[in-house]
């Protein structure tokens, strides 16, 4: 389906705050999500907590919108989206607060057994920061793309989700950026300042802006027994479990883009390292390359496209290897002040990118053929329980990676395989998985 400019007009003005909610949201998110470990870690809380909580909120982000959904249905979208961006800010608001009241003071250093120092109220404090997070999160997650659902012309359902997909990729380098430059002019506990500030923006573009999409009188309602009953009824279809569960590989080597990466850097490679500029590669290349991507390679079978991407982020893994094996000094700078390990960082997270150019979209069409017919709705609303999972899992299994295996032990090129060994399980997984449902389809069918 080819666009013009006039199709743009087509969408109501709902549509265009909805992606402006959306921006900034994901601006705030992304201003902090680089550097979330390495400040759990420098105001005390250990080696392994940081990245056990890291992964724990992600999770919260990813899986509460299950439940979540029927909140914003029974308040409605707007109520709901005020409600999420107050808890947002004043996760935020907490989150800096162990720096800012004086409770905790930062620490760069990353010691290869650094005890937990943190007092009951730091660690209190960072508790509520992180539920609060990831409770927001999770309400505007269902709130937004139902919005663009709703919003979008039945003829540009296709062009609305893009435009919001690019205002996602869009409001990361946005926040990012802004983090970058008012970290650097003052602590690493200020980038929740940042995240705090556009949640409030976000909140006022919803009160000022945001109009109620219109309901159909005769649209199913969500609430929260049918929400439960529904999972039960999802999770009993093996066929689908197993899927999920293998496409937990991916979601757990993604993960370690705001886990493992970040702690490699400080450790390995910088004092004080960009990573908010170095994980900018991943919507980059997303915006660039989602078209072309989409063009050579949408003829692909999904499952196929599927063990590509995981294929793909295994062997960015692998290339952490490469200047290890050589005896290369990662803190050697190739170009202006970019050091060496930088430049390898950038090169993994937009490889990164690329097996999740090939996953991400393809994961929906392939759940859609595993669906019962009729069903499609239900089970696309279960596509992120992997990430869920997969951040669930990465958070203390990368922890333990990279400080026995990477620090404690010295042995970095061993934890990178490890990773990658993780990815291709996944893939030989899934391809064993294909094989055994094609079967399993072909004996139906006669």
């Amino acid at each position: 389906m080819s666009f013009t400019v006039s199709s743009f007009k087509e969408f109501p003005k709902v549509f265009w705050t909805a992606n402006l909610t959306e921006l900034f949201e994901r601006a705030a998110y992304y201003a902090m999500a680089s550097f979330l470990v390495l400040y759990l870690q420098q105001i005390g809380l250990g080696n392994y907590w940081p990245s056990t909580l890291n992964g724990l909120l992600w999770f919260l982000v990813y899986f509460l919108p299950i439940l979540s959904g029927s909140l914003a249905d029974h308040f409605g979208f707007r109520r709901a989206l005020v409600l999420a961006f107050v808890l947002l800010t004043i996760g935020y608001a907490f989150a800096g607060a162990p720096v800012w009241t004086g409770l905790a003071e930062l620490n760069p250093g990353i010691a290869k057994d650094a005890p937990l120092t943190a007092g009951p109220g730091v660690v209190f404090l960072a508790a509520c920061a992180l539920f609060f997070i990831g409770l927001g999160g999770s309400i505007i997650k269902p709130c937004i793309s139902g919005t663009v659902q709703k919003a979008s012309p039945v003829k540009l359902v296709t062009l609305g989700f893009g435009l919001f997909y690019m205002v996602i990729n869009i409001g990361s380098l946005f926040g990012r950026g802004v983090s970058y430059y008012v970290r650097i002019n003052s602590n690493l506990s200020y980038i929740f300042a940042v995240s705090g500030a556009m949640a409030l923006l976000a909140m006022f573009a919803v009160l000022f802006t945001y109009e109620e999409p219109p309901v159909h009188a005769d649209a199913p309602k969500k609430d929260i027994k049918k929400t439960l009953l529904n999972m039960f009824l999802v999770l009993r279809q093996t066929r689908f479990v197993v899927f999920l569960a293998l496409m937990t590989g991916f979601a757990f080597l993604y993960h370690q883009v705001y886990n493992i990466i970040p702690l490699y850097l400080s450790k390995f490679v910088e004092d004080r390292p960009p990573v908010e500029l170095y994980t900018m590669a991943n919507p980059v290349v997303i915006v660039l390359f989602q078209l072309m991507i989409t063009r050579f390679f949408g003829h692909m079978r999904p499952i196929r496209s599927i063990i590509i991407g995981t294929l793909i982020i295994s062997g960015a893994m692998l290339i952490n290897i490469i200047p290890l094996a050589l005896s290369m000094d990662l803190r050697t700078a190739v170009f202006a002040s970019l050091p060496l390990g930088g430049l390898i960082a950038i090169a993994t997270v937009a490889m990164i990118a690329f097996g999740e150019l090939f996953e991400a979209s393809r994961l929906f069409e392939f759940i859609g053929r595993l669906a019962p017919k009729g069903q499609e709705g239900l089970y696309m609303g279960y596509a992120n329980l992997p990430m869920a999972l997969g951040s669930l899992i990465g958070g203390p299994v990368g922890a333990y990676i990279f400080n026995d295996v990477m620090v404690r032990q010295g042995r970095q090129e061993l934890g990178w395989i490890m990773l990658a060994c993780i990815g291709v399980v996944a893939a030989a997984g899934i391809w064993i998985y294909a094989l055994w449902l094609d079967r399993m389809e072909a004996r139906e069918a006669v």
